[in-house]
């Protein structure tokens, strides 16, 4: 598995890290040197090029051919932006988010495709929700940590059905839905369109099976 982030700043710098750690291979893209002495972890064994996110030429250095995650974090949303839809549309990268500074834009990009996370909720953790399965997509815990908070993109299969659908009593309960970079609390009339990022308490010791219970199920296959 590998990935390539755009932007190496503190937090361009610890996606590289965690995606490490969780066993891709990684290139990093900045357009300046300096940033990887700064900020990249000692124990960093990928890629670092100095150039621009969406120069197809960097971007082919770095592996993008055999991405499966591309994620733009530099301090411009242009950039940030025209970098996803380049690995988006061109590379059909599987799974492109970017980073912005102005939740307005969001809608405009959620409908290319393109996950996003604005400024204001930005974290590590949220981001690799977008990007890495749902049983690894793990935002915050609860408590001792019995129950987690995971996100998710929106099945297919669910899409216009009600989002309370993914309920399982004991085990999975709808949190929160994610809208065009706008946050609501759902209800039981609440439902799921394309493109919707789904916040969803899970019991920790059923991780394991929670993968499937996203799958379509075989009777509308």
């Amino acid at each position: 598995m590998h990935a390539v982030i755009v932007g190496c700043g503190r937090v361009g710098a610890e996606l590289a890290s965690s995606l490490g750690k969780r066993g891709f291979t990684v290139a990093v893209i900045d357009k300046d040197s300096a940033s990887f002495v700064k900020r990249l972890h000692p124990d960093f064994s990928g890629k670092s090029l100095v150039g621009l996110g969406f120069d197809r030429v960097i971007l082919e250095e770095a592996g993008i051919k055999d991405a499966q995650i591309f994620i733009a974090v530099t301090n411009g949303d242009n950039s940030n932006i025209v970098s996803a839809r380049v690995a988006k549309e061109y590379y059909q990268v599987p799974n492109v988010a970017a980073r912005i500074y102005d939740p307005r834009r969001a809608a405009i990009y959620e409908r290319l495709g393109i996950s996003t996370v604005a400024i204001v909720a930005w974290t590590t953790d949220q981001i690799l929700a977008h990007v890495l399965p749902a049983s690894e997509s793990v935002e915050w815990t609860v408590g001792s940590g019995e129950v987690v908070v995971v996100g998710v993109q929106a099945p297919e299969h669910l899409v216009g059905k009600p989002v309370f659908d993914l309920n399982l009593p004991g085990k999975i309960q709808v949190a929160a839905l994610t809208r065009f970079g706008e946050s609501l609390v759902a209800d039981a009339k609440t439902l799921v369109q394309e493109g919707d990022f789904i916040h969803l308490s899970v019991l920790r010791s059923f991780l394991p099976q929670f993968d499937a219970t996203l799958q379509k199920p075989e009777e509308d296959l």
